[in-house]
């Protein structure tokens, strides 16, 4: 994909929704549900998170890079 075809808005747009996919696979995991969208699973998912991440940093917009080691938000037990 060619990242620095997009807006601005667009990168920012887009790193949300991998950061929403992979809070929305941990919640399924915390009440015993298999992931939808196998971020963690899913080596592109990665990928497209760290090329978002590096355009928006090239950029010198501010990015919250997604920690990848620890589990998203909070489970609903």
């Amino acid at each position: 994909m060619e990242y620095s075809a997009f807006s601005d808005a667009s990168l920012k747009m887009m790193h949300e929704a991998v950061r929403g996919a992979l809070q929305a696979d941990d919640e399924f995991e915390g009440r015993g549900d298999a992931p939808v969208f196998r971020v963690r699973t899913t080596a592109e998912w990665k990928r497209h998170a760290g090329n978002l991440e590096d355009e928006m940093s090239r950029r010198g917009l501010q990015v919250d890079v997604i920690d990848w080691t620890s589990r998203q938000g909070e489970f609903a037990l």
